[in-house]
């Protein structure tokens, strides 16, 4: 297990430190944490071509491109007023608050630039899409609660 936590912490880098490289993709070596982990770092790196979105684009779960997509939708969603706290955030942390064989609840804590703390639940569920069958995806992010200033 540690060592899957290793390949993944260099995927990461790799990734997100690396000019054009590929989108992580759905994949069943990933685990409902990754998931929400290779989201999360995309956002707080999103650039000016929105690679973060495009990537948490990625891990959205299929029935839930029913309700969100196409990507443009998705997108503008992201940058809409109680989500764009993600885009380029200043740190994060990922908690678990409960599980079952299909679904993973997760407490996520997001600190912002102005030092200002909230509070997502983030659901990401089993799923198959075209190119990944029984993969993690996220299905559903709560409205941020604000935490507060911190420090």
């Amino acid at each position: 297990m540690e060592l899957k936590k290793i390949f993944i912490t260099l995927v990461f880098v790799l990734t997100f430190n690396t000019l054009n490289a590929e989108m992580i993709k759905p994949s069943k070596d990933l685990s409902a944490f990754d998931v929400v982990k290779i989201q999360l770092e995309a956002l707080k790196k999103n650039n000016k071509l929105n690679d973060g979105i495009k990537q948490t684009w990625l891990f959205a779960h299929p029935d839930n491109k029913k309700f969100t997509g196409p990507y443009k939708r998705f997108e503008g969603m992201l940058l809409g007023q109680q989500y764009k706290i993600l885009l380029n955030h200043s740190s994060h942390k990922i908690n678990l608050i409960s599980n079952s064989p299909n679904t993973f609840i997760y407490g996520v804590e997001v600190l912002d630039d102005d030092k200002k703390l909230f509070f997502y639940e983030w659901h990401v569920q089993k799923g198959s899409d075209k190119d990944c069958t029984d993969c993690w995806f996220t299905s559903a992010v709560s409205q941020p609660f604000d935490q507060g200033n911190t420090i």
